[in-house]
C-alpha cells in the first residue's frame, strides 16, 4: 500500500524500450533487403500503425494477429500492438492450415495483416469470418488503399499511447509439439521489458567472446513469430543498434546481407548454421557471432563454424521461457575437465535473474554430473497455457517451470542437456540418450545430420535406430558408422548397448514448424 502523498510507481512498458533506449540516434538505420530507415522513422511509423490500428477499432485488450516473413514491419507491430494496450499474436506461418485456423480461432484476432506470399495458405485455411478485417501487407507499392503502407501513410504521425497496468497482455502465440494441438502462452509488459534488460545484462556484460552491445550490427535468423525471435529485436532496439531484417531466410541473401550490412551478431537453429555453411558463397566469417538455441548444437557444426571465423556459442530457452534461460558464454575459470569447445556447444550457465535447477522425480537437486528434469522460475516465465488447465499446472507442478529436458551440470555451473524426456530410449533398464549417439555420430566425415530414435525391441523393449543424411557426394555406408561408434566404445566414452543395431540412409529428416527434428 502506498503512503499518503507518495507518487504511483511507474508501470513498466514495452514503450519505454522503444522511447527509451540505451543509445538514441535518429540516423541509425534499420534494414529491410534494399530498403532503409532511420529510428526516427521507426518511432514515426509505430506511431501511425498505432493510429491505423485504432481507426480500424482496435482497443485495449483485442488481439492482433500478424503473417509475415522477418521485416520492419514486424519489428513495427512488436512495439505499436502492444504499446496500444492490445495483444500481438505472432502466427507461426509453418503449422499446417488446420493448425493456424486453430490458433486464430483462440485469439479471435481484430485485424490480420498478411504479407502475400501466405495468401494460399489462407485459401487452405478457409473463411476467416470471425476476423472482422485482414490487411495486406505487400513488399512493393500498392494502389490498395488496405494495403498497410497506404494506411500508415494515412494516419497521424503522432499518437497519444494510453497507459494501463504492466501485467497487461503483450504479446501471445502456440508452442508446437509433435502430437496434439498448439498450446497458447502469453507475456505481459512487465515480463517482456524483465527479460530484455536480462538479456542485456547478461550479453552487454560480457567481457570476451558472444558479447552484444551498442556497436554492434543485428540481423535475425530466427524467425520472429518464433518467441519474438528470441527477444533480441527488443534488446536491439533498447540498445540503439542497427538492425538488419532479412525477409525469407534464403542462404545466399542471408551471407550477401551480412557482408554488405557489416552484420556482427545474429541467432539461429543448428539447421539454418549448417545451410548457411553449405552454401558455396559463404567464404570466410571472421566477425560474426552467432548464438544456437532451439536444437543441441552438435560439437562438429560448431568446429564447422568456428573454423569460418565465426564465434558460435548456445543458448536455452524454450516457447515457455520468453525464452532465455541459459548461455554457453565462456569463463576460462570453470571450464574445469571441459574444453571450450565442449562449453561451447553446451546449454550454458544461468542468465541473469533465471532459478535454474536439476532435480529428479521428487524435485530433490541431483548431485554435479548426475542426470535429472531442468526446472526453472525466473520473472518472465509464461503463467501457463491459456485455455488448458490441466497443462498449466503439469507445466507448473511443484513451483517450477518443468522443460521436459533431461540434463547435467558440471562443477563450473555449466548445463547440458541430455536429452528430452519423451525422446530418451530405455533399452534393457538402461537410459541411453539419443542426443549423445547423435553427437558423436555426427562426427564422422560421411554424415550430413542424424537422428537417434526409439524403436520397439521384443527382447530390449526398445533399440535404438539411427536415421542419417550422408553429406552431399560422400558415400554412406552404414557398416562403417557401426564400426565408428564402436571405437567410442573402445574409448569408454560410450556403452556398447547405446550403439543402434541399424542405420538407415535418408534424404532429409522430417522437422517441425521450427526446424527441429521431428523424432516422433
Amino acid at each position: 500500500m502506498m503512503e499518503p502523498g507518495h507518487a504511483a510507481p511507474q508501470q513498466l512498458s514495452i514503450g519505454q524500450l522503444l522511447f527509451s533506449p540505451a543509445q538514441y540516434d535518429p540516423r541509425q538505420e534499420i534494414v529491410y533487403r534494399d530498403r532503409r530507415l532511420t529510428y526516427a522513422d521507426l518511432r514515426e511509423r509505430v506511431q501511425r500503425l498505432a493510429g491505423a490500428l485504432t481507426a480500424l477499432g482496435v482497443g485495449q485488450g483485442d488481439c492482433v494477429a500478424v503473417l509475415d516473413w522477418d521485416s520492419h514491419r514486424y519489428l513495427e507491430c512488436f512495439f505499436g500492438v502492444p504499446m496500444l494496450g492490445a495483444v500481438l499474436q505472432t502466427v507461426n506461418i509453418r503449422l499446417s492450415p488446420a493448425q493456424i485456423r486453430y490458433t486464430l480461432e483462440q485469439t479471435r484476432p481484430r485485424v490480420l495483416l498478411v504479407h502475400p506470399d501466405f495468401g494460399g495458405v489462407l485459401d487452405e485455411v478457409g473463411a476467416l469470418d470471425f476476423v472482422p478485417v485482414i490487411v495486406p501487407m505487400p513488399d512493393e507499392d500498392s494502389a490498395d488503399a488496405c494495403a498497410y503502407e497506404n494506411r500508415l501513410a494515412a494516419a497521424a504521425p503522432v499518437f497519444a499511447f494510453p497507459t494501463f497496468p504492466e501485467e497487461t497482455t503483450a504479446t501471445t502465440f502456440h508452442t508446437t509439439g509433435t502430437t496434439g494441438l498448439p498450446k497458447q502462452v502469453y507475456f505481459s509488459h512487465r515480463q517482456i521489458v524483465l527479460h530484455t534488460l536480462s538479456l542485456i545484462a547478461t550479453y552487454a556484460t560480457q567481457p570476451g567472446h558472444g558479447r552484444f552491445d551498442r556497436s554492434d550490427v543485428y540481423m535475425p535468423v530466427t524467425p520472429m513469430f518464433h518467441v519474438h525471435a528470441w527477444g533480441i529485436p527488443f534488446m536491439a532496439t533498447a540498445l540503439g543498434v542497427k538492425q538488419v531484417y532479412p525477409g525469407r531466410y534464403e542462404a545466399a541473401r542471408l551471407l550477401a546481407l551480412q557482408r554488405r550490412e557489416g552484420v556482427t551478431f545474429s541467432h539461429c537453429v543448428p539447421t539454418i548454421l549448417k545451410m548457411m555453411l553449405d552454401d558455396p558463397s559463404g567464404g570466410e566469417l571472421t566477425g560474426w557471432k552467432i548464438v544456437v538455441g532451439g536444437a543441441v548444437l552438435t560439437r562438429s557444426l560448431a568446429a564447422e563454424a568456428q573454423a569460418r571465423g565465426i564465434d558460435i556459442f548456445c543458448g536455452y530457452g524454450m516457447s515457455e521461457t520468453c525464452p532465455l534461460l541459459l548461455i554457453s558464454h565462456l569463463d576460462p575459470a570453470a571450464l574445469g575437465d571441459d574444453d571450450a569447445l565442449d562449453v561451447r556447444v553446451m546449454a550454458g550457465r544461468q542468465a541473469i535473474l533465471t532459478d535454474v535447477r536439476i532435480v529428479d522425480e521428487a524435485m530433490q537437486d541431483v548431485a554435479i554430473g548426475e542426470r535429472g528434469e531442468l526446472v526453472a522460475r525466473a520473472p518472465w516465465l509464461t503463467r501457463g497455457y491459456r485455455g488448458n488447465e490441466a497443462a498449466s499446472a503439469e507445466l507448473w507442478r511443484g513451483g517450477y517451470l518443468h522443460t521436459g529436458d533431461i540434463a547435467t551440470r558440471n562443477a563450473g555451473g555449466y548445463v547440458r542437456i541430455v536429452d528430452r524426456l519423451k525422446d530418451v530410449i530405455k533399452s534393457g533398464g538402461e537410459w541411453i540418450s539419443s542426443v549423445e549417439v547423435e553427437d558423436l555420430l555426427s562426427r564422422h566425415p560421411a554424415v550430413a545430420e542424424c537422428a537417434v530414435i526409439g524403436v520397439p525391441d521384443p527382447k530390449w523393449g526398445e533399440r535404438p535406430l539411427a536415421l542419417v543424411v550422408a553429406r552431399t557426394g560422400v558415400a554412406c555406408d552404414p557398416a562403417a558408422l557401426g564400426a565408428f561408434l564402436g571405437g567410442f566404445v573402445d574409448q569408454g566414452r560410450l556403452p556398447r548397448y547405446a550403439v543402434p543395431d541399424r542405420f538407415e540412409v535418408v534424404a532429409a529428416l522430417d522437422r517441425t514448424s521450427v526446424g527441429k527434428i521431428d523424432k516422433k
